[in-house]
């Protein structure tokens, strides 16, 4: 355990296309938040009378990070004003979330272990001395109430007792004292236990629970991995047990499971909530960092590169709910809803569709994603996702310039200031591997530098286009992380409303997204052709992929779904070839905001 520790945003900077991406957040809805939204503007925690629970702190686990990584002060300056006054309303007993001490009973205490995790982001990014004492009044307040029986855990503090764990492993490190692993041992015992409910994740029902929730599932993977530290328990893997049925039964061509909001079987026209893109995404990088498995790490890279920006818009001023991997448009249903436990609109881009979480969440992805740049044991350290960034810390200077996933070249620039082992992760789907031009094999490059030392690194390998057999007879063209899709124009239609006293107006109104491109198609054969393009000032631009790969279609009578004119059957009605076969680009599937990512191949 523990193979790999993270670095801190004080450590690690974006560069290249991620660093305009995380620009793209701050400009967008996440950077605008507190300015805009009554629930994280005028919320509880701050004196306000608006959502005292998941909310602030689900916005402020992906606005602080965010803040540090671009060095923006202003920024910086409202994460402190939300943490001050976080810390000026903790209780003399040491209870911090805005509830009364005759309600904390029937509060439920998710929000406890949320901003526990929280506070120790905010440390590890600002250093403020407070801190660890607040923290350890929170978890200490904590353990007493759950001891004595004054609080139980329930709903979605008991589908998520293994996120206490972050907070409470780093306080550990500070104070080594008992209480603490006793206060994991308790959240386990009253906690849920995924293990047993693996039967339910087989067979998808119109029914919502917490045990097929997609979220508290996104969230669950990393549980013996936190846990096992603080238990002293040999590492399973059990993480690759639960994950296999999830994907066998649930899985998309993008890594996800569906679940709007409960899981949702095999069907390519079922959604996955955004909330759980993120939550799986910091899943992955936590069983990462604690196994050193590069499965997760190979996992991770799917998700961030297909999965995230599918459904953030270019600009990121909207989101969805759930996206679908079959997505011919994107508008209100006018009668019953496709999904199975989500509303007429949980598809649209905007505000807060369907229901408010995922727009104080999604924030986490990218700058969580970029702190898994590079990670470090001892005086090792290693390129864990091989994406443009930097590196600032005791061992020396390092510089990645690259534009991978849309290209698979690498100069790393190292400047030593001791001797350190550098590790360069290569996936294993790469091709006539080269380091300063000369062919390689290994799964792992591995360079010794000694302190003073400069030295500049090349790395290239190639990756091919390729037909993935999915469910139901159909495909999806893969390209080493990235998934492909059939793009379909749209037009925006444009709603600015207010409901429930929160104003929808640009840019941050909800839009629906109405196809005008035809869709119905079949893969034919003949060659896959990568073609390069170059990454925009927006990297996930509708209209500018940095990569497409050229592919033949026919027509084919596919059909809608019983009931829909705006969704596709779940599989075509016919695959009798109705066209002459013709070329296409297919697009990475975030760059697709309508899409066909599953289709069949015809001959």
């Amino acid at each position: 355990m523990g193979k790999w520790e993270l670095y801190t945003a004080k450590e690690i900077r974006a560069k290249g296309w991620l660093a305009r991406q995380l620009q793209l957040q701050a400009q967008g809805l996440s950077g605008n938040l507190d300015k805009i939204w009554p629930d994280v503007r005028d919320s509880a925690w701050v004196g306000g009378d608006r959502e005292g629970w998941e909310r602030v702190p689900y916005w402020l686990d992906g606005f602080i990070p965010l803040a540090y990584l671009l060095q923006d002060a202003d920024m910086i300056a409202r994460a402190k004003r939300y943490i001050d006054a976080i810390l000026e309303r903790q209780q003399p007993d040491g209870w911090i979330c805005p509830c009364t001490e005759e309600r904390r009973p029937r509060y439920d205490t998710w929000a406890v272990l949320l901003i526990s995790k929280v506070l120790t982001v905010y440390y590890e990014c600002s250093q403020d001395e407070r801190i660890p004492g607040a923290l350890y009044r929170v978890l200490k307040n904590y353990h007493a109430l759950l001891k004595d029986g004054t609080l139980h855990l329930f709903d979605w503090g008991k589908s998520r007792w293994y996120e206490g764990l972050i907070a409470i492993r780093f306080l550990y490190k500070i104070f080594p004292e008992e209480w603490l692993p006793e206060l994991a041992a308790i959240l386990q015992q009253q906690g849920a236990d995924y293990n047993e409910f693996t039967e339910q994740w087989k067979r998808p029902l119109n029914f919502w629970r917490q045990t097929t929730h997609i979220v508290n599932l996104a969230m669950m993977l990393k549980a013996e991995a936190v846990s096992c530290e603080l238990s002293q328990k040999e590492y399973t893997d059990n993480a690759e047990y639960l994950y296999d049925i999830l994907y066998r039964y649930n899985g998309t061509p993008v890594g996800l499971f569906t679940g709007d909001e409960c899981l949702s079987g095999l069907s390519p026209i079922q959604g996955t909530e955004l909330c759980a893109v993120v939550e799986q995404m910091y899943s992955f990088q936590l069983l990462y960092a604690f196994t050193g498995d590069e499965k997760w790490a190979e996992r991770l890279e799917v998700l961030a590169f297909n999965a995230l920006p599918a459904t953030v818009s270019a600009d990121m001023w909207t989101h969805q709910y759930v996206q679908m991997s079959n997505q011919i448009a994107c508008q209100k249903f006018p009668g019953r809803s496709l999904f199975r436990t989500n509303n007429e609109e949980a598809h649209l881009f905007g505000l807060e569709p369907n229901y408010g979480c995922c727009t104080a969440n999604f924030n986490q992805g990218w700058p969580k994603f970029v702190l898994s740049a590079f990670m470090h044991q001892g005086d090792t350290v290693i390129s864990s996702m091989p994406v443009p960034s930097e590196l600032k810390a005791d061992i020396g200077h390092i510089v990645l310039d690259t534009d991978y996933p849309f290209e698979n070249t690498f100069t790393y620039t190292v400047e030593a200031a001791a001797p350190f082992t550098l590790v360069i992760r290569v996936p294993s789907f790469a091709k006539n591997l080269t380091v300063d031009g000369a062919a390689a094999q290994d799964e792992q490059l591995v360079f010794r530098f000694a302190a003073g030392e400069k030295r500049t690194l090349r790395i290239a390998y190639e990756a091919e286009p390729y037909l993935e057999k999915r469910p139901h007879g159909l495909n999806t063209v893969r390209c080493g992380s990235l998934v492909f899709s059939l793009p379909i124009r749209y037009e925006k239609k444009m709603l600015e409303y207010e409901r429930g006293g929160v104003e929808r107006r640009f840019p941050y109104c909800d839009y629906e997204l109405v196809p005008v491109s035809d869709w119905s198609y079949a893969y034919c054969g003949g060659e896959l052709t990568l073609q390069r393009r170059g990454v925009s000032d927006i990297p996930f631009a509708d209209d500018a992929p940095p990569v497409t790969v050229r592919a033949a279609v026919k027509e084919i009578d596919w059909g809608l779904e019983d009931g829909f004119e705006t969704v596709c059957a779940k599989v075509p009605q016919s695959t009798v070839p109705l066209s002459e076969a013709k070329a296409v680009e297919l697009y990475p599937y975030g760059c697709a905001r309508l899409r066909m990512t599953e289709l069949p191949v015809v001959e």
